[in-house]
């Protein structure tokens, strides 16, 4: 069965980013945009269905659309390469609210004690350490992208046969 998230997609980011996603990120070779996670992982993919779309429109829509800038390259330790968002705080908000709407969903699992928002470039394992600092200092170069925000995705990603779907999208709400 695929994984679910729900994630903020950075369109602007796309052109910025994806000739190394391409090759430095797993998701991208699935089709998953470029983006800034907001809840994962989520409901199973087949519990999908009207009444969740329903409950998702609203507690998304209750949080008010936000600009964002990316404006430069951040790491989890050396293995994930990742843009950071130059005011984490409004990612923060809407993973907080998705988090209390559905709370048997914390983010990650639960397996950090704080959300740190990023768009994530590539992760070591499918490439050198290396790679990814050319792709780095490469990146820095192309910075800042800044973008609206104004939806959210809820995607169904299958590993196995390199598939991603949208289940649904969901726009913010405008002040």
């Amino acid at each position: 069965m695929a994984e679910t998230g729900l994630v903020i997609p950075i369109d602007n980011a796309e052109a910025v980013v994806s000739p190394w996603r391409r090759f430095l990120d797993p998701q991208a070779a699935c089709g998953v945009p470029a983006h800034v996670t907001v809840l994962y992982p989520f409901v199973d993919s087949g519990r999908v269905d009207d009444a969740l779309r329903a409950r998702l429109s609203h507690v998304i829509g209750a949080v008010e659309c936000f600009d964002c800038c990316f404006s430069g390259c951040s790491w989890f330790g050396e293995n994930v390469l990742w843009l950071a968002p130059d005011v984490p705080a409004p990612f923060i908000e809407l993973t907080t609210v998705l988090w209390r709407a559905f709370p048997a969903y914390p983010p990650y699992g639960g397996a950090h004690s704080t959300v740190v928002p990023h768009l994530t470039v590539g992760e070591a394992g499918l490439v050198t350490n290396r790679q990814l600092r050319r792709a780095e200092q490469m990146l820095t170069t192309a910075l800042p992208v800044t973008a609206r925000v104004d939806r959210a995705l809820l995607l169904a990603v299958d590993y196995a046969v390199g598939a991603c779907t949208t289940l649904g999208e969901f726009p913010l709400g405008t002040p």
